[in-house]
């Protein structure tokens, strides 16, 4: 029987690259002697319907043609059936297709990588939000400062880029005050005031800001970052060490390691996957192996 390929598009992906790449592959995969659906969703919502979708239908891979945002919605329909993921970066991160050797192959090679069907299984993170709700994430959830500065871009009527985001930088820094974080790690109760705090299964968010530098996907834990509270001087001054992960030198930096992470406190909004998250009180459990996750780097 001929392979059953699904493929989950955000044609607005990376300035509508994502859509020129999801034909492209859809005709090399078709002459390779594939059966292929296309699902195009108009919104985040929809995209995680149209997952849940394609995963009824069994196919033998649901690839997600786009960024993190449309990964994590894939992600909703994938966790528990069995069904393994592909990721073909095509957004303006691309932080989840990092992690796991973002391709950098044609899409002919692509094509085939995809149907030699060469895996990997992944753990994910199970969230559970405040009002009781449940999602999961695979790279890493964010909350205080950069959280907020990514609240504020979006809130910005000209797009992101690099100019919208140092102008979201130095907009929070006017007004941040660090937060009182409450964290529990596996029952043990970090209180201490801080600038962010983030939750990582992978080690980066943001487009390669290496956060959680060092976190691996298939190890059975959940890194946690806290960076205590700090000067607006020196917090900004150190804040591009994340670009390497050489902030987890410092010592406003603290590193803890467990399985379920709790974190409590005034921190405003979080984002797991670049997606808004909402406020504490968040609950993450990591989830073994809950994924097969599609090599397309050969």
């Amino acid at each position: 029987m001929s392979p059953h390929v699904c493929l989950l598009v955000n044609p607005a992906s990376g300035r509508r690259r994502a859509a020129v790449i999801a034909v492209r592959l859809k005709e090399a995969l078709r002459a390779a002697g594939a059966r292929v659906h296309v699902y195009t969703g108009r919104s985040a919502a929809d995209s995680r319907r149209l997952a849940r979708l394609a995963v009824s239908d069994r196919p033998d891979a649901l690839v997600a043609v786009g960024g993190d945002g449309l990964v994590h919605q894939a992600l909703q329909g994938v966790v528990g059936s069995g069904v393994p993921l592909a990721v073909v970066p095509a957004g303006s991160g691309n932080d989840v297709a990092r992690a796991f050797g973002a391709p950098k192959a044609s899409v002919p090679r692509l094509a085939q990588a995809l149907l030699a069907g060469r895996s990997r299984p992944s753990d994910v993170v199970r969230l559970t939000l405040a009002d009781g709700s449940r999602r999961y994430y695979m790279s890493v959830l964010a909350c205080g400062f950069d959280a907020r500065v990514n609240e504020r871009v979006n809130n910005l009527r000209f797009g992101m880029g690099r100019v919208g985001y140092l102008y979201g930088i130095v907009a929070e820094l006017r007004t941040f005050d660090p937060i009182d974080f409450e964290i529990e790690i596996d029952g043990r109760t970090i209180r201490e005031p801080g600038m962010l705090v983030a939750v990582g299964n992978t080690d980066s968010y943001g487009g390669g800001l290496r956060v959680c530098a060092g976190a691996l996907p298939d190890d059975g834990r959940l890194d946690v970052v806290l960076m205590r509270e700090a000067s607006r001087g020196r917090f900004i001054r150190h804040f591009p060490r994340l670009l390497n992960g050489s902030h987890l030198g410092l010592d406003e930096v603290r590193v803890e390691h467990g399985a379920t992470v709790t974190i409590r406190g005034a921190a405003g909004v979080a984002y797991a996957d670049g997606e808004r998250m909402g406020e504490p009180t968040l609950v993450c459990q990591v989830v073994p192996k809950a994924v097969e996750m599609l090599d397309l780097t050969s």
